[in-house]
């Protein structure tokens, strides 16, 4: 990371957090200038399916603090 980048990266991170949300956005949608036509109709495909399967019971949630909980335990394996 360049020292640019870092000092940049720094002043970001001193923002409020309601700042830094709207800030975190605008990188990566200037990112998709070009959008793929298929891959929206699949992902629209894909959402359907999926709110079927919690609709249905098929597909169980899991709370955000057992998810955090398993990735943290998984990056410590790593270690």
């Amino acid at each position: 990371m360049s020292k640019q980048v870092s000092e940049l990266l720094k002043k970001a991170l001193a923002l409020p957090a309601e700042a830094r949300a709207a800030l975190a956005g605008s990188p990566l949608d200037s990112l998709d200038k070009a959008v793929d036509p298929d891959a929206e109709a699949l992902w629209e495909r894909e959402i359907a399916r999926r709110i079927e399967e919690l609709d249905s019971g098929k597909a169980r949630t899991v709370p955000w603090t057992i998810v955090r909980r398993r990735i943290e335990a998984k990056l410590a394996q790593g270690d």
